[in-house]
């Protein structure tokens, strides 16, 4: 053979060699049985009061023992505090600001129509997804996104929005928020409003969480029978959301008594006025006024009820639990347990969520990772709900999207000392007003300005070391630090507007409206007959709660918090 023949085979094998190596090193497909299993647990409305977060009354004995298997994060945030931005940041890896959708009727695919969902992800990969509960936001217009589920999304029948069990608090027809969130026709405002509490003798599945944990508990039983096939199982609690529901035994686990008061019950000072919530939430229920603030007792009653409430879904998320050990799944399941948003406990006057206060911004998050966390360990790491996406991707073995806004947090699930991020971003919209917000270990900056325009912007400074209660707006005693952070949100894209759908067309000639006596709407809403409305007198009995508190800052052209009757006849708008 040639000594040119000889060299061409050594070469040969050398490039065979290489590609071998190249080969080795490349990711490959996961078998099967090298993919983790997901129990993605979505909680509505749920702060971090709970006993491993140190809360000292709540009885929350499962979440407690989940803790103890994972690990807890201290410092984890949602992008925006409201239901349905906050569940598309999660499950889409976008955050709302980037989505343009601040709304809880616009469904994502309206901004994203190619957007691939976490679930959908998943299921691409192999997995099978299912999903029971709250887990996209349904209601109000929305409605589910079937390319996310590899069976069709199961949700309880006939408790959506209120669920009552007693006869009294169910009315022959539906109430106002029993009809929001089931999608109902109509003028909605007209419908009886219902009973914010509700303490009944009966068993859990009397409600809906424990109907979805019956459910949960069945597809977990199933699941075992499929050991070839990895599952993504969605579980979405709905308490302790309003209406505060729950079994009489739950209720009897608190004195109500013993329930303190809020120690501040005003806004932060030097807060600008359209940062605060008016709770129109809440007040769309019978049992609460329409206006001003709540007594001490009704304020004990909330209180009691949504610990009741969260009693009651920590029971439901026991049974789960007890059902995946139980099927000898745990061993290879990455479980992760995610509020959507906080909830203002009566804190600064305010209830609900629907601002960027640290009562509503903060969120629960409990992550379990069997062999890649440090189970019982706290992290101060800094999170927020877009970094889950790319979390779950990075446990489970998966290249993460490239369109994601979020960073994957594993290395603080083995190292809790770890640094995830210098800072997290949510907003909260308030008219033609955008609140963006940076939440640093130590601060948060929040902007309210108009979008596109950061000369009028307003900025809220808060220091979480030197005042933790949030008693006061420093932005300007620390100039030099709203700097800093104006800095690190300015590397932000600017946020867009809210997405419109459709177009508008002319109206029809024939389909007048009659014309409003804006006078007597005045003279009617005027209570105390001092030819000015406050806020509050404003939003009584508005037909469109979510909407009126940005008409109200329109009408306040001098800014001063009230509506003369000029502003509130001519819309804001000069003759």
């Amino acid at each position: 053979m040639s000594v040119r023949c000889l060299t061409k085979t050594k070469l040969m094998k050398h490039i065979l060699v290489a590609i071998t190596l190249l080969l080795s090193l490349a990711p490959t497909p996961l078998d099967a049985a090298d993919k983790p299993n997901v129990l993605l647990i979505c909680v509505y409305d749920l702060k971090p009061l709970l006993g491993c977060y140190g809360a000292p009354t709540i009885k929350s004995p499962n979440i407690d023992r989940l803790a103890q298997r994972g690990v807890l994060f201290e410092r984890a945030f949602c992008n925006q505090a409201v239901c349905s931005p906050s569940r598309n940041a999660l499950l889409t890896g976008l955050r709302p600001s980037s989505v343009g959708i601040y709304d809880l009727s616009t469904h994502f695919r309206k901004a994203t129509p190619d957007a691939v969902t976490l679930p959908q992800y998943f299921r691409q990969h192999g997995w099978r997804t299912e999903a029971m509960g709250k887990i996209f936001h349904v209601g109000h217009g929305n409605h589910e996104d079937p390319a996310s589920w590899s069976v069709e999304h199961w949700r309880p029948t006939g408790v959506q929005g209120g669920g009552y069990a007693l006869k009294e608090n169910r009315p022959k027809e539906m109430t106002r928020e029993e009809a929001r969130f089931s999608n109902a026709k109509g003028d909605v405002s007209k419908l009886p409003r219902g009973a914010a509490t509700e303490c009944a003798d009966v068993p859990d599945n009397t409600y809906a969480d424990g109907m979805i944990a019956d459910e949960a508990i069945r597809r977990l039983d199933a699941a075992k029978g499929r050991p070839g096939e990895p599952f993504f199982i969605a579980v979405g609690f709905l308490k302790p959301h309003l209406p505060f529901v729950a079994p009489k035994k739950y209720w009897d686990l608190y004195d109500r008594a013993a329930f303190p008061l809020p120690k501040l019950r005003v806004p932060p000072i030097g807060a600008p006025e359209f940062a605060p919530t008016t709770w129109g939430e809440l007040r769309q229920y019978s049992d609460i006024p329409e206006v001003g603030p709540l007594d001490d007792a009704r304020t004990r009653l909330l209180i009691h009820g949504y610990h009741a409430a969260t009693s009651y879904m920590d029971a439901q998320l026991g049974r789960v639990l007890d059902a995946l050990d139980r099927n000898g799944l745990a061993k290879n399941t990455i479980i992760i347990l995610w509020g959507d948003h906080g909830w203002h406990l009566g804190d600064h006057g305010m209830w609900c969520k629907h601002t960027n206060y640290e009562q509503a911004a903060r969120t629960p998050l409990i992550v379990v990772a069997p062999g890649a966390a440090k189970a019982g360990a706290k992290t101060g790491a800094l999170v927020e709900s877009v970094d889950i996406y790319p979390t779950l991707c990075e446990l489970a073995g998966l290249p993460a999207p490239k369109n994601l806004e979020g960073a994957s947090f594993a290395g603080a699930l083995n190292n809790p000392a770890a640094m995830t991020k210098q800072a997290v971003f949510h907003v909260y919209p308030r008219g033609q007003l955008m609140g963006r917000a940076v939440r640093t270990t130590r601060y948060r900056l929040v902007e309210g300005k108009k979008i596109g325009d950061p000369a009028a912007a307003v900025p809220e400074l808060y220091d979480y070391e030197a005042d933790p209660d949030e008693t006061k707006n420093l932005a300007a005693d620390q100039p030099e630090i709203v700097a800093q952070l104006r800095a690190i949100l300015g590397k932000q894209p600017e946020a867009k507007p809210q997405i419109s759908i459709g177009k508008k067309t002319a109206a029809k000639p024939a389909s007048k409206k009659p014309k409003q006596d804006r006078h007597a709407m005045f003279a009617k809403r005027d209570k105390d007959g001092d030819g000015r409305l406050t806020r509050e007198e404003f939003l009584i009995n508005q037909p469109d709660p979510g909407e009126a508190p940005k008409r109200f800052i329109q009408f306040d052209t001098n800014k001063d918090g009230v509506l003369s009757r000029e502003e509130f006849v001519t819309g804001g708008k000069n003759k």
